[in-house]
């Protein structure tokens, strides 16, 4: 498959069906869509339109995954409130074996500026449960490295550095586990793109998310409005021997189409 036919794009919360009949009219193969708000929510699902969307996808060729919510804290340990998490992160998980999705794209939660260590273990304690829920439902679960919070916020995602994401590919040893490299977050950091590569390599790679952003603050630019080198970004993939699809996660429809003609010029 060329390059360019492995670009797909991030729907969002756009209703399912529309995003796939959008995908089929511009021969996009992937996408990723939001389950928690809107015509898409999770108890929006009946047998018949989970069956439709079947169809759709194998009629067109498009493999597709659910995107789970990043202001859903998975590091929460509050009584109650815990229990709730886990419960959404089960009931995605569900939904996208029901869909046929190939992969749920998870996160690692959010910390306060206390009480880190404890949001660390509550995190990666409930990550482990739920690939072990997830090898029994169907889809992979893939880690996105999230962005760099400014240094004076009391907010900060976790899993943003390789030294914070090294716990859960070190401790979560599964088929069923793996990593969406979004590319723009970790140009927000000092290690870099190149020094995510490096620590982590490709083999675990399920999705790499694309944006561009000046490597200051958190923004979804078109490729070419920012710094990030796209193009030795591709060489580098591609050159290691990556195979797998890429999400685009900026701009307007048009701009994703010119995007995907552009950026599968460069591996």
């Amino acid at each position: 498959m060329a390059l360019s036919d492995r670009i797909g794009f991030d729907a969002g919360a756009q209703r399912l069906e529309d995003a796939l009949a959008w995908a089929a009219e511009n021969h996009f193969h992937y996408l990723d869509f939001n389950a928690d708000t809107g015509p898409n929510r999770l108890d929006t699902w009946p047998p018949a339109r989970v069956e439709a969307v079947r169809e759709t996808c194998k009629k067109n060729g498009i493999r597709f995954g659910l995107h789970t919510l990043s202001a859903v804290n998975v590091a929460e340990f509050s009584p109650h409130v815990g229990e709730g998490v886990e419960k959404y992160l089960r009931e995605c998980v569900e939904l996208a074996g029901r869909l046929r999705c190939e992969w749920v794209v998870v996160h690692a939660g959010y910390h306060f500026s206390s009480e880190v260590e404890a949001r660390k273990k509550a995190s990666l304690e409930r990550l482990k449960r739920l690939t072990g829920y997830a090898e029994k439902h169907g889809p992979r679960l893939l880690l996105e490295n999230l962005n760099k919070e400014p240094e004076h916020a009391e907010v900060h995602y976790m899993a943003h550095t390789v030294e914070e994401c090294r716990p859960y590919f070190d401790q979560i040893v599964s088929p069923h586990f793996g990593w969406a490299f979004t590319v723009n977050h970790s140009h927000l950091v000092p290690e870099g793109i190149n020094g995510f590569l490096d620590a982590f390599g490709i083999s675990r790679i399920g999705e790499v998310r694309l944006a561009d952003n000046t490597g200051e603050y958190e923004v979804h630019l078109n490729p070419g409005q920012g710094t990030v080198d796209f193009k030795s970004l591709f060489r580098r993939l591609e050159g290691a021997g990556y195979k797998g699809h890429y999400s685009m996660a900026f701009g307007t429809p048009q701009d994703k189409v010119k995007a995907r003609e552009m950026l599968g010029k460069l591996g």
